[in-house]
């Protein structure tokens, strides 16, 4: 009993020093990324995944992970730059990894961590709007799930919300790997139409 008790106590304290170094890796990675005007300029960003060749993928789907996980950075830079720079259908299956993978660790952390955490990096008026859905708990997943299904819903944030309900883990992938397609399509297509559309170039 003592031993399993030893060994549930050495776990949390692994996952909090990989949580840490997570999100130390990440602020890290962001500061990097506004210095060289990667979140800001999308001639940047492709300069910058020019000249990482065939990372460019790997590196992308780690800037949209960041993105994600840290909301201070406008996400819809990274969905039209990836359309504009891998083409429409790799451009949209980069932003899905990315942003499925950044939606699950963001319901790992309010898991882990809880309301304080959430709190911390939800703008107040955007909690103070979702939270009320955890008091309506039998039908937080239908609107969660819709939620995800449309573009332009707060899904990072959402998905921290959904980290404080009892949703099991294979639920909330379920919700997101299934949902989330339709809303990047939209999005990332719909970025670059319009923004081809303002160069003149439609």
């Amino acid at each position: 009993m003592r031993y399993m008790t030893n060994q549930r106590t050495l776990n949390g304290k692994i996952i909090n020093i990989i949580s840490v170094v997570g999100i130390a890796g990440g602020i890290i990675l962001c500061l990097i990324g506004y210095r060289l005007g990667l979140f800001t300029r999308a001639d940047a960003l492709e300069g910058f995944l020019a000249r990482a060749g065939v990372f460019a993928p790997t590196l992308f789907i780690l800037l949209q992970i960041v993105q994600v996980v840290i909301p201070i950075i406008p996400g819809g830079l990274g969905c039209l730059a990836g359309v504009l720079i891998f083409g429409p259908l790799w451009g949209c299956v980069y932003n899905y990894v990315g942003i499925v993978t950044g939606s699950v660790i963001n319901f790992l952390l309010a898991r882990r961590y809880g309301k304080p955490f959430v709190r911390s990096v939800v703008p107040p008026k955007i909690y103070s709007k979702y939270i009320g859905w955890l008091d309506r708990e039998s039908a937080f997943d239908k609107w969660f799930a819709l939620a995800i299904f449309l573009p332009f819903a707060p899904d990072d944030y959402l998905c921290l919300v959904a980290g404080m309900t009892p949703m099991r883990l294979r639920k909330f992938l379920a919700i997101i790997v299934l949902c989330k397609p339709g809303a990047i399509i939209v999005y990332s297509l719909g970025l670059t139409f319009l923004s081809r559309w303002l160069a003149g170039l439609i």
